[in-house]
């Protein structure tokens, strides 16, 4: 049975997965999105495989796709503390999130 790999991945990760996936013979098509916890720009990436081949794409996709630090885009202000000015917390991004779907039919044409 086909599946659809619906991977949500941040962009600065994106030309390495997908010269992966390329050079192990994988097709997917790039489609542009935006992240509702930190507002930033993501890739989503829709990939078809067969059943057999899921764990060599979440292969390349651990392989490429790195957790990382980055400031949240949004100041906390301590409030009654004027003066203090406004701090930046670092959260933690990147990696990926992969939804699995079954694919009842496939064609390319």
């Amino acid at each position: 049975m086909m599946k659809l790999l619906i991977t949500i991945v941040q962009d600065q990760d994106v030309p390495a997965l997908l010269e992966a996936l390329t050079e192990n013979g994988f097709r997917a098509t790039k489609l542009a999105s935006t992240g509702g916890f930190l507002r930033v720009g993501n890739t989503t990436l829709l990939i078809g495989i067969k059943e057999d081949e899921r764990d060599a794409v979440f292969a390349l996709v651990k392989k490429t796709c790195k957790r990382r630090e980055q400031p949240e885009n949004m100041p906390k202000i301590p409030f009654g503390r004027a003066g203090l000015g406004a701090q930046l917390d670092k959260v933690l991004v990147g990696g990926a999130t992969i939804f699995v779907v079954d694919v009842e039919r496939f064609e390319r044409i």
